[in-house]
């Protein structure tokens, strides 16, 4: 026994398994067998591990979003378009409107909105705004959902979210989980640093009604001008809030209805003592008719062109004003704007449209524009007459003259030439010297050759000045003209420019004109009086003034061309008996045509040129619109186009002088420009200046006799060579381009082939800006009169 290595026990050994110390033996283990848990229960975690790992889990969600919204920064620019709003160009009372420009929004303050349209689209749109934070969970695990599902977002946002992404830079419009989540974080931020007041106000300045973003500008497209944001009832209050789901719909669309009775039944379900009644009352609303119609056309299209222009010069550009909300205060009248087109229609009812007028009316006191014609329709013929269409003023021009004179120091009571020129030569003539239409005789004063508009005696008087044509010249730079315009004629015509070679515009004219109704002083014309933003003034008005002429100057000069109306070429077409002094002016062949007058509160000016449609044939074809055109009947065309048009224009004669026309719509438009106004009377002749006789006065005075030249001008038609030949043939200039600009070509009137009674080849001149009047003023000389100028002739 004791060399064996074990010894068995007697007694049974315990079991590993058993419960008890002297129970029966279990079964024995089975090799090969799990001795845990048994079959799929092996695979599940212990709930200790699982509980674990959720929290871990929900620890990391919860700090990446936390770390996520941190870093989510509150955007503080707010986007272009969410602000842009719409400029208003007004006319001079600052109430009437004249057109609006781009976005149609109009930001407003909320107070100045109606508590019922604050009602109306929390109801519908967020009905838990006033409480909640910033987020609704039920919208947003929808939109997350559909979103990352690939489905249309639904309106779930609340309106705080809205105003986020519509108002703040950085936030897209994309459809994406990202998006949505950031939109959430920045909505639950400002939440916490906005008010709920400012929040709804920036919402509701924002959104799309449809016809226009913002409730003021929605409020005046659907019910009229007269209901702004602060005057909305209920009922219109739940149709614009109906509108925010989808603006897109039709003013009357039967979902749109639906909707409507929606935001009726939430208004009174959650201000019942507001709204209690409102479903039974409510009807939906009749809103403004939407119209087609382009609101630059007809005349409005030229008024808002020359604001542009104007502002534009200014340093304010297209887009500036459509997207900056200005309020644009104009120079413009309504009822003179109408008047204007009246008097020239009244009186060219019957011409053709190769008849062109421009009108201009300026207050001489503010360099105001008033009113002008342009046209009848901008959108149809764009070309605006008065401010862009550069034309010769003819004898219009020589009350400039007039006015250089005596403030040389000469008088009224002067002698100057009637038949022929002092000297008999002068730089600029035609071969035989300058001429009139009809005899004067060899004397004539200076107030006669004003009314009788006398070629020989301007040219001379100009001759005779200290400064010969640079004082003039200086004077109208000085009056408003453009300098470049003024020295090219200058030198190109030489004394020509005396008499109205140079081109002017209408406006140009009535601005002009001005020194002479407002005691000497120049106002730069213009069309905008002022431009505010939020109620204050950005942009004043630009009122330059200065002097041209010593305030006696003015008044004399006035007194000469009052006599235009009494008893010179224009007699008998006055104002009745209300004081008006002006000056007709004709050019070569009567192709242009003005007349230029004032009272002591307007000065207006009326120029007319007549244009035909010519084809390469010869053939003349009817202007389309007062535009010649460039394919036949304005049809589409593969052999014509602008590179190779049908027609072209041609200046042709207007067969009227400017006593005829021109000076019937002046009068038409100045009677009625002034009803109702006091008259006004112009100074008292101011017996300026000594007389400066160029030729001897006449011994005796001369009576009325039979005259020779009674029974005819011996001149002939076409042969008085000047373009200052007032009521009759003169020196003038040619063909105009389309656009009414000319090119000064001179014309053969036939004779002596040698004999050109045309001016010079002038060349083309560009459209106008408005002329910076800076020109210097010929100062008045000592009471004793300089001697003449040494003559010079050129042959």
């Amino acid at each position: 026994m004791g060399g064996e290595e074990t010894v068995i026990a007697d007694t049974p050994r315990r079991s590993r398994r058993g419960g008890g110390r002297n129970g029966p033996p279990g079964p024995p283990d089975q090799p090969g067998k799990d001795k845990g848990r048994g079959g799929w229960r092996r695979f599940i975690p212990n709930w200790k591990i699982v509980v674990a790992a959720v929290v871990v889990l929900a620890a990391g969600v919860f700090g990446m979003i936390m770390v996520a919204y941190a870093q989510t920064p509150v955007p503080k620019e707010t986007q272009a378009e969410a602000v842009a709003q719409g400029s208003t160009i007004y006319y001079r009372d600052g109430k009437t409107v004249i057109a609006r420009l781009g976005t149609a929004r109009e930001t407003v303050p909320y107070e100045k909105m109606a508590q019922s349209i604050k009602d109306a689209t929390v109801a519908i749109e967020n009905k838990t705004f006033w409480e909640d934070s910033g987020i609704s969970i039920s919208g947003m695990v929808r939109s997350v959902y559909m979103t990352a599902t690939g489905q249309q977002l639904q309106g779930a946002s609340t309106i705080t979210q809205q105003m986020a992404r519509n108002y703040y830079d950085g936030l897209s419009q994309e459809v994406s989980v990202t998006r949505k989540v950031k939109e959430i974080f920045v909505a639950v931020k400002l939440n916490k640093e906005m008010g709920k007041e400012e929040i709804l106000k920036n919402y509701l300045n924002t959104v799309n009604f449809g016809r226009a973003y913002g409730i003021q500008a929605a409020a005046k497209a659907y019910f009229g001008d007269k209901v702004t944001a602060d005057k909305l009832t209920p009922v219109q209050s739940a149709y614009l809030a109906a509108r925010i789901q989808t603006p897109s719909w039709e003013p009357d669309a039967p979902a749109l209805k639906v909707r409507f009775d929606t935001v009726v039944k939430y208004m009174a379900e959650q201000w019942p003592d507001k709204y209690g009644t409102l479903p039974q009352t409510a009807k939906f609303p009749k809103t403004k008719k939407l119209s087609m119609k382009n609101q630059l056309g007809g005349i409005k299209g030229y008024m808002v062109k020359q604001v542009k222009e104007e502002l534009k010069a200014r340093g304010l550009t297209e887009d500036a004003i459509e997207s900056n909300g200005y309020k644009i205060i104009s120079t413009f009248d309504k009822k003179l704007m109408l008047d204007a087109q009246k008097a020239v229609r009244g009186v060219t009812a019957n011409m053709s449209n190769e008849f062109h007028t421009g009108l201009a009316a300026v207050d001489p006191k503010t360099g105001r524009v008033l009113a002008f014609y342009g046209g009848d329709d901008y959108i149809s013929d764009p070309w605006n007459e008065p401010f862009q269409s550069e034309k010769q003023a003819a004898s219009a021009f020589k009350p400039y003259v007039l006015a250089a004179w005596l403030q040389a120091g000469y008088s009224l009571k002067s002698y100057v030439p009637g038949n022929e020129t002092v000297p008999k030569e002068i730089p600029g003539q035609q071969l035989g010297g300058f001429r009139n239409s009809h005899n004067v005789g060899q004397a004539v004063d200076v107030v006669k050759a004003t009314a009788q508009s006398v070629n020989t005696a301007y040219v001379s008087m100009a001759y005779k000045l200290p400064g010969q044509l640079e004082d003039v010249k200086n004077l109208v730079e000085a009056a408003g003209f453009d300098p470049k315009r003024m020295e090219q004629d200058v030198k190109e015509h030489q004394y020509q420019f005396s008499i109205g070679s140079a081109l002017v515009t209408p406006v140009e004219q009535a601005a002009g004109y001005s020194i002479f109704a407002n005691a000497g002083k120049y106002t730069k014309y213009h069309v905008v009086q002022r431009v505010e933003q939020n109620g204050k003034i950005a942009y004043p008005e630009v009122r330059t003034s200065k002097s041209v002429i010593d305030p006696a100057v003015a008044a004399d000069s006035t007194v000469a061309m009052q006599e235009v109306l009494r008893s010179g070429t224009a007699a008998g077409k006055g104002l009745g008996t209300r004081p008006a002094a002006g000056k007709t002016g004709t050019n070569n062949n009567e192709k242009e045509a003005w007349f230029v007058g004032y009272t002591p509160q307007i000065s207006a000016a009326v120029g007319m040129y007549r244009e035909q449609c010519v084809t390469k044939t010869g053939k003349v074809v009817q202007p389309l619109h007062s535009n010649c055109p460039i394919t036949p009947n304005g049809k589409a065309s593969k052999k014509y186009g602008p590179n190779n048009p049908y027609t072209h224009p041609r200046e042709v004669s207007l067969g009227f002088e400017g006593a005829g026309p021109p000076t019937s719509i002046w009068r038409a438009f100045m009677l009625l420009a002034h009803e109702g106004k006091p008259v006004e009377q112009f100074p008292t002749k101011a017996e300026v200046g000594l007389p400066e006789n160029i030729v001897p006065s006449p011994t005796p005075t001369p009576t009325a006799t039979k005259n020779p030249f009674d029974d005819g001008d011996p001149f002939g038609p076409g042969d008085c060579g000047l373009v200052g030949c007032d009521d009759g043939p003169g020196n003038g200039n040619g063909n105009g381009n389309g656009n009414g600009n000319d090119n000064g070509i001179g014309n053969d009137q036939g004779g002596d082939p040698n004999q050109d009674n045309g001016i010079p080849e002038s060349g083309d001149h560009g459209v106008l800006s408005g002329g910076s009047g800076g020109g210097a003023v010929p100062a008045a000389p000592s009471a004793t009169p300089p001697a003449p100028p040494t003559r010079r002739d050129e042959r």
